[in-house]
């Protein structure tokens, strides 16, 4: 039965997840290379930024500590989970740098424990990683055998950032690729106590694990590209509301809502790479994965478009407003974010750039390095833009006023990707409100559709005569 449970990288999963099993009840060790994480933990305090962790960590630091040292860990521990960086490298790959080195320092510990203990790797990785290559570096360091004197486990989590404590806590399910039943029925058992919904398991192989993992995010963004694709199709069609569609399109239960809503496209550290790395996987097994490449291909193109509309409304020199510069809400994370890149995009084009994010304003600025001028408040933004952005849908933007757009220009254009202030600013003689996903100009629509089928029609029309 496990009791004392050890984490290998208290980066913002692996300190949510040591700060959740001390909040169920567990003793916990963390590991981490860096000294000021460790006496973060040590002192009750979260080692970075994300939702809740600060006062989970407080409220539980008796029974969570952390330390530089593999092996104390281990040695105080029944099981480990190792959660550290696997970066993509240039081939689209997941290097196994990282994981390799905790491994190493993990097996050289279990050379000196007696009785069994599990190693749980929670890293995203591909197909054949844990058993090819990180398995045999625990086999060597500690000189025994896998399967019979430790454990070995693939079980990646489901979560996003700026909401990693919740989704832990509450996820659809519990993913565990185990090397025998022992020690997935060990780590079931321990996700039993864990989990607040009663969560299923889904047990199987190691390398079908590894495959689930990146097969869920890249169908996810399958999914949000397909739905940004119904988004430009609606601008172009009259009366086109890509809501109205994919409202629609949820009600089918082979679809659903979830993830289905045309906007800006998907960011982050996850999403991007992982249809890359599918896509590497796929090739090197000699399967075609055009999907995940077009899927990525498409993703990347929003950026392009987004500038080459602003070029159409606002001359150089004019100045645009970004509101929401994480690549979702509620989150400090700037990675890949779309925002970020139509800034950049943007100021290199020869606009003045301004922009506000409750929460990833300073990370903005790291990003950009003097491409925007990230101010203090949404409203500050709209006293001096031309051209308005809304690139997230953050509560804190449904509440901007009519009267929050007006400033020294006669006409001020918003450009609404998430269509959070329809119905607001729609009728707003001062604003130019476009909505992205639907037809602004029904006219031109009507005629462009009208000579799409002018042919089709003369046709039908012979037919009936």
């Amino acid at each position: 039965m496990v009791e004392r449970i050890s984490v290998i990288g208290l980066g913002k999963l692996g300190a949510s997840m040591a700060a959740c099993f001390a909040y169920r009840g567990f003793e916990v060790i963390g590991v981490d290379i860096s000294p000021k994480v460790v006496d973060a933990v040590n002192s009750g305090k979260a080692p970075v930024q994300e939702t809740g962790l600060d006062d989970l960590i407080s409220a539980n630091k008796e029974r969570i500590r952390a330390t530089l040292s593999h092996e104390e860990a281990v040695l105080n521990s029944d099981i480990s989970f190792v959660i550290v960086p696997t970066p993509s490298d240039e081939r689209g790959a997941f290097s196994l740098q990282y994981a390799a080195w905790a491994y190493k320092e993990i097996g050289k510990a279990l050379a000196k424990k007696n009785g069994y203990h599990n190693v749980v790797l929670t890293s995203t990785v591909l197909p054949g990683s844990t058993r090819q290559v990180l398995m045999p570096v625990l086999e060597k360091e500690s000189g025994k055998k896998a399967g019979k004197d430790f454990g070995v486990c693939y079980s990646p989590e489901f979560i996003a950032l700026g909401s990693v404590i919740r989704d832990f806590l509450n996820p659809d399910f519990t993913l565990i690729g185990e090397l025998d039943e022992r020690c997935g029925e060990q780590l079931e058992q321990l996700y039993s106590k864990v989990v607040e919904n009663g969560a299923p398991s889904a047990r199987m192989s190691i390398e079908n694990a590894e495959l689930t993992k990146i097969a869920v995010n890249t169908f996810v963004t399958t999914k949000i590209t397909f739905a940004n694709m119904l988004a430009e199709i609606c601008e172009k069609i009259p009366g086109g509301n890509v809501d109205v569609v994919t409202k629609a399109l949820g009600m089918d239960s082979r679809i659903g809502h979830k993830y289905l809503k045309g906007a800006l496209g998907y960011g982050g550290p996850c999403f991007p790479r992982d249809n890359i790395a599918l896509s590497f996987i796929a090739k090197e097994l000699g399967v075609s994965a055009e999907l995940a490449k077009i899927t990525d291909s498409m993703n990347r193109s929003i950026v392009g478009k987004v500038v080459e509309k602003v070029k159409k409304i606002a001359n150089q020199g004019s100045t645009v407003a970004v509101l929401g510069l994480a690549y979702k809400p509620f989150s400090h994370v700037t990675e890949e974010s779309q925002s970020i890149q139509i800034a950049s995009a943007l100021s290199k084009s020869g606009y003045r750039v301004v922009g506000y994010d409750p929460l990833a304003g300073e990370m903005a600025l790291s990003d950009l390095h003097g491409q925007i001028v990230v101010l203090e408040s949404a409203k500050r933004c709209l006293q001096q833009a031309e051209v308005v952005l809304i690139t997230t849908p953050d509560p804190e933007f449904t509440k901007l006023k009519p009267e929050d757009f007006k400033n020294e220009f006669s006409k001020v254009t918003v450009i609404d990707f998430w269509r959070i202030l329809k119905g607001i600013l729609e009728d707003v003689p001062y604003v130019r409100y476009i909505p992205f996903g639907c037809s602004e100009d029904d006219q031109a629509n009507t005629k462009r559709i009208r000579e799409i089928w002018h042919f089709a029609k003369e046709e039908a029309l012979k037919t009936v005569r």
